[in-house]
Formats: structure tokens, C-alpha cells, sequence
């Protein structure tokens, strides 16, 4: 039981280090929150989302809507984004609020920002630390008899306090090239659309986890979104002759393909060796 609890504390710390991009790539990259304090809020809203909202996402073994969902959520991001982008963000744009120094400077919208950027962490603490404390609160149900329901869910509180700590601790580790990318290289985009970015990520993520329960990656919705609103902004064409987008795009198809093959080989594997019993 140790070794899977290291297991998922390690699943925990890659979540945290690719979840804390597309958390806080909006603020970062409108330049309305220093990078140094950004690890520390992810933690706290990641822990808080996972204890208020990720009952449901922790119980749920919807096999046959995963790979549905993983390609149409980000699909609906990059729709939403683009159609907000086009519509709604360009005409302000071309009244020039967007580009004045009042507008850019104003601390509400940065509070604003921040804000949308906090409720992304809460949304990936209610959806992916149930990807790593789901399948612990299985086993350790499992192993000590317990299926009264009151008991399991004081079984899952104790999993997400020991497995959420592991997300801010990956992402001081592993996320300062992954909110770079996210944030800077692939689109520069200003305040505004930053908390357009942020808001629709959340939404999405909080409402696939509240209403299925289905684990979504993060990383894909922000990515979807920031490609909407840079697709709304210069055109598919100067988007998506980007390395990291073509980049992005090879690891969304290669990426569930590749995890859904070694979780098969092992499992097969272990089963033979009778380790599964």
C-alpha cells in the first residue's frame, strides 16, 4: 500500500507541474501577477477545489465518455473562445479601451484576472486530484473492508489532504517551462482576454467534474482556449503554423493512446504474474 500511495503522490506532482500553466498562464502572461507567487495560491485553491468539489469526479468510473470527452471539451473551448474572441472581444477592441493605459492598469481588472486564475486551480483541484486519489480510495477501501458511505468519504478527505499537497509541490518543481510556454510563446494576448482564457477554461473543467465526474485535462482546455481567442485575434493560419501548437496537437493524439497502452501491458502483465489477486 506504500508504494501506491508514492505512486500517486508522483502522479500527483506531474498533474501539479502541467496544471500550473494553464492555471495561471493567463495572469502570467498579461503580466498581472509575479511568477513567485503564483505556486503558492495554486496549492491553496487546488486543495479547496478538491475538498468542496471533487467528490464526484473521485467515484467515477465512466470508461465509455472519457475518450468523448477528450476530444470534445477541448474542441467546445476552442469554439467558445473563438466565438467570444470574434464577436464580442474584437469589437472592444476596436474602440481602443483594450489598448489604453487606464484600461491595462486598472486594479480591478487585475483582481479580476487573479480571480479567473484562482477559480481555474479550484476547477483542477475538483477534477485531476480525484485522477490520483480515485483509484487510491479504491485500494484503500478495498483493503480495509470499508463500504459504509460515511467512511468513504472521510477515506477520500484523508487520500486528497495526503495526494493535493503533491500538485503545488510539482508545480514549483516541474512547472516554470510549462507556464512559460503557455503564458509567453504560443499567443501574447492582453488583460481582457486573459480573463476570457481563464473563465472558460474553469467553467468547462468545474462543469464536466460536477455533472459527470469524468476527469478532463486541464492542460488541453487552456491550450483550446488560448488558441480560440489567437485564432480570433490573427487568423488560423499565423496560429497554427506555430511549432508549439503543432507540437500541441501531436501530444493530444499520441498522449491517450500511449498512457492507454502501457496501462494495458501492465495490467496484463501483472495479472499473469498473479500480483492482481
Amino acid at each position: 500500500m506504500f508504494i501506491a500511495f508514492l505512486i500517486a503522490y508522483f502522479l500527483g506532482m506531474n498533474m501539479g507541474g502541467s496544471g500550473i500553466g494553464p492555471s495561471f498562464s493567463a495572469a502570467f502572461g498579461a503580466d498581472v501577477i509575479r511568477k513567485s507567487l503564483i505556486f503558492g495560491l495554486f496549492g491553496i485553491m487546488v486543495l479547496l477545489g478538491a475538498l468542496i468539489a471533487g467528490n464526484q469526479t473521485a467515484y467515477t468510473k465512466l470508461f465509455f465518455f472519457f475518450f468523448p470527452t477528450w476530444f470534445i471539451l477541448p474542441v467546445t473551448a476552442f469554439i467558445l473562445c473563438l466565438f467570444v474572441g470574434k464577436f464580442i472581444y474584437l469589437p472592444i477592441r476596436k474602440t481602443g479601451i483594450t489598448i489604453s493605459k487606464k484600461f491595462n492598469n486598472n486594479k480591478w481588472l487585475r483582481l479580476i484576472i487573479i480571480c479567473c486564475c484562482c477559480y481555474v486551480a479550484f476547477s483542477l483541484g475538483a477534477n485531476n486530484v480525484a485522477n490520483a486519489s480515485g483509484p487510491l480510495l479504491t485500494m484503500t477501501s478495498n483493503e480495509l473492508g470499508v463500504n459504509n458511505e460515511n467512511k468513504l468519504l472521510l477515506l477520500l478527505m484523508m487520500n486528497v489532504f495526503i495526494i493535493a499537497p503533491s500538485f503545488g509541490l510539482g508545480s514549483s518543481i516541474f512547472g516554470n517551462k510549462v507556464i512559460q510556454n503557455t503564458g509567453k510563446e504560443i499567443v501574447l494576448f492582453g488583460k481582457l482576454e486573459a480573463a476570457i482564457i481563464a473563465f472558460i477554461t474553469a467553467s468547462l473543467l468545474l462543469c464536466v467534474s460536477l455533472v459527470k465526474g469524468i476527469p478532463t485535462s486541464l492542460v488541453q482546455l487552456n491550450v483550446a482556449s488560448i488558441l480560440g481567442i489567437g485564432v480570433a485575434k490573427l487568423g488560423f493560419k499565423n496560429i497554427f503554423k506555430k511549432t508549439e501548437v503543432q507540437k500541441f496537437f501531436l501530444m493530444w493524439l499520441i498522449a491517450p493512446v500511449i498512457a492507454f497502452t502501457l496501462s494495458l501491458l501492465l495490467t496484463v502483465l501483472f495479472n499473469r504474474m498473479n500480483w492482481l489477486d
